[in-house]
């Protein structure tokens, strides 16, 4: 990039000046260092705030965490790995291949580890990004925080007085043994059903709080043969040939969840099939059964979770919790369940985006005061009066069908290409105009009327207005295709 104004400039207190500094090490930031280093960008640093890279990969390392996408998707398109051992990819092997994407493209000397932005300001012409190790500035500012960052925790009566150990599945207790220990596991979503299986071997009492049945697929998973494995080695046009043939194949998973649901029928007879043909029980089966449609709230992926909760050591609780006692879980019935360890499965707060607590923006409002509860960004990337600020993984660039990483490095490409337009012109700072992105929301909005995310259930895919500022409703082929070129006069340019 052209050297900024500010290359000469000195500030007081500031660490060191970059021209670009990127947030978090996940795919998002990974992706976009990368990319900065292979178009000739250098003058660029990441910060993160944990010891190594993978951001929600290297943070969530609870017992059986694994990816419910397929591996083969689940990776950089310029970036194959055909050393997957699984056909998805549990969580070391994915913070394994970020670690050893950051080497192999020669990034990970631009990273300072356990760097944790406190706040970042808009300062007239240059971003000021206040650290735990000092301040550093920066022309350009790009988030790739992600959504699944920070763990959501329920406000329970009384839970500050429970005397054992509590803490989220993104807070996994390595150093605590749970053996001969009763459990309290509150939640049944995506985290919840992968770790409850594995730890319910070892504890003496394990009570599942279940607040909402989830809708449940069997999992095809299985184990990668060393013949394959050699074989995507050799060739690797037969390991994109793979990938492209799963991408297309998901793709027309979006018609179930938006323009044709009548096709989300076909899933729930797969999975109301799948929990007959596991659970025997009748009033457990009742229990089990999801009252809303499939798709308002996350589908998940198990094979190990319903028969868990027929073992002897596991009780699932759904009368809804009243409240925590020193001792344990009261219920609403009025039942205390003794409990050693409360253990949260309750997922992230993914529509607050929380990073937009700590970015403000040129008139000093922060991101989440101007979004007043509801996200929004052009493309999911740009937000007006917040100048050389991009967003990856921001509002409505998730998926319920496909592969984040494809959206992510469409989101990469549309960044540099405001790069690049600013370069061209000589210019220092680019914002979308307000308009631009009213137009935006207001085409978004419109196609998400009528998907099975607004179809009633109360689900973290929607925001505290009752908006769905989380998913992408159409294609993901269709994003890529808006984001392969800036449109120019959606932007104000100085």
């Amino acid at each position: 990039m052209a050297n900024s104004s500010l290359a000469n400039k000195k500030f007081d207190q500031i660490v060191a000046h970059y021209d670009i500094a990127i947030l978090g090490t996940g795919f998002s930031g990974l992706g976009m260092a990368i990319k900065l280093k292979q178009k000739g960008y250098n003058d660029f640093t990441v910060l993160e705030r944990n010891t190594d890279v993978g951001g929600t990969w290297f943070v969530n390392n609870y017992p059986g965490c694994a990816c419910d996408v397929p591996s083969h998707l689940y990776s950089f398109s310029f970036a194959p790995n055909p050393t997957w051992s699984r056909t998805f990819s549990p969580q070391n092997e994915i913070q394994n291949y970020l670690r050893n994407c950051a080497e192999k493209y020669e990034v990970i000397d631009h990273i300072k580890f356990e760097t944790n932005v406190e706040d970042a300001s808009w300062e007239q012409d240059h971003w000021e990004i206040k650290t735990n190790k000092g301040t550093y500035s920066s022309r350009v500012l790009v988030a790739g925080t992600g959504a699944l960052s920070e763990p959501l925790t329920p406000d329970i009566p009384g839970i500050e007085s429970f005397e054992g150990p509590i803490f989220h599945s993104a807070e996994w207790r390595h150093d605590l043994d749970l053996s001969g220990k009763i459990i309290a596991s509150i939640g049944t979503g995506a985290s919840a059903i992968q770790y409850v299986p594995e730890i319910q071997k070892d504890v003496a009492q394990l009570d599942v709080y279940m607040r909402t049945p989830p809708w449940i697929m069997p999992h095809p998973d299985r184990g990668v043969s060393e013949i394959e494995r050699k074989i995507y080695e050799i060739l690797p046009p037969l390991q994109l040939a793979m990938r492209a043939g799963i991408f297309w194949a998901r793709e027309t998973f979006a018609l179930a969840f938006t323009s044709q649901r009548w096709l989300m029928g076909i899933g729930e007879k797969i999975s109301s099939r799948h929990l007959r043909n596991q659970v025997k029980d009748p009033t457990l089966r009742d229990a089990l059964t999801p009252t809303f449609k499939m798709g308002c709230k996350r589908v998940l992926l198990s094979n190990k979770f319903y028969p868990t909760l027929q073992k002897e050591n596991v009780t699932l609780v759904n009368s809804g919790i009243s409240s925590v006692t020193k001792n344990g879980v009261v219920t609403k019935d009025g039942i205390e369940h003794k409990a050693d360890v409360i253990i949260f499965g309750t997922g992230f707060k993914v529509a607050e985006m929380p990073a937009a607590s700590r970015i403000r923006g040129k008139s000093g409002v922060y991101l989440s005061t101007a979004w007043k509860g509801s996200p929004r960004a052009l493309l999911g990337t740009t937000v007006p009066d917040f100048p050389n600020l991009f967003l990856l993984m921001g509002p409505n660039t998730g998926l319920g069908h496909n592969s984040m990483v494809y959206m992510i490095e469409s989101q990469i490409h549309y960044t540099i290409e405001a790069l690049k337009e600013m370069q061209k012109g000589n210019f220092d700072t680019i914002e979308a105009k307000h308009e631009s992105l009213d137009k935006f929301v207001s085409k978004v909005d419109s196609k998400m009327e009528g998907t099975v995310w607004l179809s009633g259930c109360n689900s973290w895919y929607l925001d505290e207005n009752g908006r769905n500022p989380s998913l992408w409703p159409g294609f993901s082929w269709q994003f890529r295709s808006a984001a392969r070129k800036l449109e120019n006069n959606q932007y104000i340019f100085s």
